[in-house]
Order: C-alpha cells, then sequence, then structure tokens
C-alpha cells in the first residue's frame, strides 16, 4: 500500500470553490504518483474561515461557527475526491459543532467506495483547553483500509501510548496523525510520539503537518514540522525509523508500506516492545517503591 502525507500549505481561499480546486489538484498529485491512501492535516478546516472575510476569520470562535455552514459541502468535497480517484482520504479535521456551543475536532476517513469514518481528538492541547468550546472525544476506533486495520490519533493524541496500542489490539498495523504545529517544541513533539508509538506496536505511523504563515487566522497562524511516515526500528525497516519525510517546499512525503514484512520483522526481531508490552504490566510494577540507599560497604 503506497501511502501520502502532506506538508500542507496553509492559504487564505477566497470562496469555498477556491478551497475545493485546492484540495482536487494536491490530491490529484497524490493519486497520480499512485497513493492508495492520502492523509491530511489537523485544523485543515480552518482555512474555510478566510471564505466569510473580516471580522469573522480575524476571531477564533467567530470562525468556528461560521465553518458549520461549510460543513455538508466539506464531507461532499472529500467523498467525491474519494471516489473519483479511487483513493482513501483521511480529511485533516474538522472542527465540528456537538450543541451549546461545543466543538469536536473530528477527522474523516473517505474511502473509494464512498463509505466513511470518523475519529474525534481525545486529549485536549493547552490551546484547546484555553478556547473554552472545544472538548474531547470519548470513542475510540479502528478501520479497515484495503485489508489493513488503521487507527487516527489527531496531534497530541499520537503522544498518549495507551490509547494507540487499544487500537494496536484491535488489529491496527497502520497509524495516522494529521498535526498542526506552531513552534518547533511541538513540532519535535508529535515526531517523537509517532516514532514511540511505532516503536512500541510494531505500526506504520503516518504524520501530516500545516505549513507556512497564515497571520490572518488565530489558530493557523505559525506552521512547523515536516510530513513524515515512521516505521519500528528494526531488521529489515530503517535504522531511524524514517521511511520517508519532506523538505523544503515538497507537498507531500510518500512510501510503500509492506505490512507482510513488518509482521515477519517480529520473528526476527532484535527488540519487540509489542510483543514485551505486557512485561510491564506485571502487578508488582504498579508502584514504585521509595527505597533507602544502602550504606556504601
Amino acid at each position: 500500500m503506497k501511502i501520502a502525507v502532506a506538508k500542507y500549505p496553509v492559504g487564505q481561499p477566497a470562496d469555498f470553490q477556491a478551497f475545493a480546486d485546492k484540495q482536487a489538484a494536491l490530491l490529484g498529485e497524490a493519486a497520480t504518483a499512485g497513493a492508495r491512501v492520502a492523509v491530511l492535516p489537523e485544523y485543515l478546516s480552518l482555512e474555510l474561515a478566510a471564505t466569510f472575510g473580516l471580522p469573522v476569520f480575524a476571531d477564533l470562535h467567530a470562525s468556528l461557527a461560521a465553518i458549520q455552514q461549510r460543513h455538508a459541502d466539506y464531507l461532499a468535497l472529500y467523498a467525491g475526491l474519494a471516489r473519483g480517484l479511487r483513493m482513501h482520504v483521511v480529511a485533516g479535521s474538522f472542527l465540528l459543532a456537538t450543541g451549546e456551543g461545543r466543538y469536536r475536532n473530528r477527522s474523516y476517513w473517505f474511502t473509494p467506495e464512498g463509505a466513511m469514518g470518523w475519529q474525534d481528538k481525545l486529549q485536549l492541547t493547552g490551546f484547546e483547553k484555553k478556547t473554552g468550546v472545544i472538548e474531547g472525544g470519548d470513542a475510540l476506533k479502528v478501520f479497515e483500509a484495503e485489508g489493513i486495520r488503521a487507527g487516527i490519533a489527531i496531534c497530541y493524541d499520537s503522544e498518549f501510548p495507551l490509547p494507540v496500542r487499544a487500537q494496536q489490539e484491535a488489529g491496527a498495523r497502520l497509524l495516522v496523525v494529521p498535526s498542526c504545529t506552531d513552534t518547533p517544541a511541538g513540532a519535535t513533539r508529535v515526531q517523537v510520539g509517532c516514532m514511540a508509538r511505532a516503536l512500541e506496536n510494531r505500526l506504520f505511523v503516518a504524520q501530516s503537518v500545516t505549513a507556512g504563515l497564515a497571520q490572518w487566522s488565530p489558530a493557523l497562524d505559525v506552521n512547523t514540522g515536516e510530513a513524515a511516515i515512521y516505521a519500528p526500528m528494526d531488521v529489515g525497516l530503517p535504522a531511524d525509523g524514517i521511511m520517508a519525510r519532506t523538505v523544503g517546499d515538497e507537498a507531500w512525503a510518500m512510501a510503500e508500506l509492506d505490512f507482510a514484512a513488518l509482521e515477519a520483522s517480529r520473528v526476527r526481531a532484535q527488540v519487540a516492545v509489542d510483543r514485551d508490552w505486557h512485561g510491564q504490566l506485571d502487578p508488582q510494577l504498579a508502584r514504585a517503591v521509595v527505597s533507602d540507599l544502602d550504606a556504601a560497604q
């Protein structure tokens, strides 16, 4: 399975058609290159706030309320592109209204056959908590794509091992991570989280990112990091864990994922954290004991 992850250049579309044309062109590039799965970044929907003009796009709460008018069009756009390009599309994330002025950060997965699934972001960043209106999700899912099970961890969620482990135990061998970070430290945290989840669970991790400056938006203002595809660091796989990574102005990083080889690597593994995971769950290790240092003899 060839997968493509976007380093998505945030723009300021004049209207929904301009946004749609950009998505069609970008995803068309991935499809032409042979990708079967394409992953777009977190907060992608907030680019649509630009279509409402000032003062809406300069105010986060007004932006969140306004883009709800585009939700149906957003779903129809990506569903149509997935069908037309014969490709699975992970359409970044949409800040979806849930009622009473609350929103969930939701990532949609569209299939070439017209099916759709979604995963809400579970853990909130400091920025999201400060908005006072974004809430975390309450369900963890795994999807079937091309005979492979896959899960979604939206940005910060990739830094938490237990939910991803639950996805792995439900059969996931691919984790897609739509992300958006505005500082080098944030980009590093998500990268380290992605690499750790690949190592722990013996799965491929595919991270997309936002790129460039969007000073018109209080949420998409500064964007950092590189899109990348990670694997466990083991025999037959990249020693540094990096299968593909964007450089400079590249819009896509792509890699051919061999799931049979991934599974076979467990047999000859130098270490197998996925296999040895339960060793850390020994009841004797559930709590650390404060112990006095013995006097030197």
